[in-house]
């Protein structure tokens, strides 16, 4: 038995938020959240507010949100919404300001502790929301999870919850050819990481394995273009269709211990999501060859590798010169084995494993 749920649109090509105005318009007055720069030198907070003018929307742009958002930017953003009175929202950005969207939707309109909402412990329904992701990785356009940064737990948590699916999500490559090509790598990776956790996770089923399949192969006919760096619009929007195409797998499947274990890196040495999954996934893909050697085969074969292939691919994509400590790592250990993921891992963990994977990839 399996279930699937994916209630996001998504409207994918070169123009898809001008063309399709209409769908962008969810109610009568909007706050755009987006991060400080990134929304506005995409151009996609430009065609946004293009939009919104042109339809006599009246809106603000909530610009506060920095990499890995924290409890508190959501819950101010929250309150800012409220005052407004706001009755949607358009996040504009990577999978910070996405991320990020989804909360300030549940602060706008539930007078809540701002820990309340990793419980579920909301009345009332969060606001509609529109994305336009300007990054193709996080994929959280279309899954209903929000990762943000706890200080209290020197940590990053997830909350999930099926009123914070985007209702709409616009993919245009115009947004990302210009990337910084590190970006663009990370990003990738990324995506990559969710499409091979969630096909190799013990939640997968039919359904997310053939949406992962065809994830695969679409970043795998880039490989060339995420090491040289040479990117059209067309490649870049295939790039965000196929990063969409892991938010929905991992909304089926949920992540694997790359995810959790990738948090420590990201809060304690500030390196980017996508390469902290990075550094991690070969081996994680080298232990899930030992129980399910088919099924990884069958993962390279539609990227178009082999895993030493595949291992040789990340480590030129991800140049990373950050120093580790055994002691840095037993510690992250403690933490990274009580998350929720480990337990559809598909082989058997524990910390010692854990640390053990930490030892070989970054020491």
């Amino acid at each position: 038995m399996f279930k699937y749920l994916m209630p996001t649109k998504v409207i994918c090509g070169e123009n898809s938020v001008k063309e399709n105005a209409s769908e962008l318009i969810l109610g009568a007055k909007c706050m755009i959240v987006t991060g400080t720069t990134s929304g506005a030198k995409s151009g996609a907070l430009g065609d946004v507010a293009d939009v919104l003018k042109e339809n006599n929307i009246e809106y603000l742009v909530y610009d506060k949100i920095g990499n890995n958002p924290t409890i508190e930017e959501c819950a101010e953003g929250g309150k800012i919404a409220k005052d407004f009175g706001c009755d949607f929202l358009i996040g504009i950005g990577g999978g910070s300001p996405l991320d990020a969207t989804k909360a300030i939707a549940v602060y706008a309109v539930n007078d809540i502790d701002p820990y309340d909402i990793f419980e579920g412990k909301f009345d009332n329904k969060p606001l509609p929301i529109a994305a336009i992701p300007t990054t193709a990785g996080t994929g959280s356009e279309t899954t209903p999870y929000s990762i943000l940064t706890l200080h209290k737990i020197n940590n990053k948590q997830s909350f999930a919850h099926p009123d914070v699916f985007y209702r709409v999500a616009f993919l245009d490559g115009r947004y990302t050819v210009n990337l910084p090509l590190q970006i663009a790598r990370n990003t990738a990776i990324d995506a990559l990481s969710h499409l091979l956790e969630g096909f190799t996770d013990k939640k997968a089923s039919p359904a997310s394995d053939y949406i992962a399949l065809e994830g695969l192969r679409i970043i795998g006919r880039y490989v060339d273009n995420l090491k040289n760096g040479n990117f059209n619009i067309d490649i870049c929007t295939d790039l965000l269709w196929a990063a969409s195409l892991g938010g929905v797998v991992i909304s089926q499947t949920g992540t694997t211990i790359v995810h959790s274990m990738g948090y420590a890196l990201t809060y304690y040495k500030d390196i980017p999501h996508g390469m902290a999954n990075g550094l991690l996934l070969g081996e994680y893909l080298e232990r899930t060859s030992r129980v399910l050697p088919d099924k990884v085969k069958v993962a390279l074969d539609a990227f178009g590798m082999d895993l030493d292939e595949f291992k040789a691919f990340l480590k030129e994509c991800l140049p990373c010169d950050i120093k580790f400590s055994e002691e840095e790592l037993t510690k992250w250990s403690e933490t990274a084995i009580k998350a929720k993921n480990v337990p559809v891992c598909p082989f058997e963990v524990t910390r010692e494993d854990e640390l053990d994977i930490y030892k070989k990839c970054l020491l």
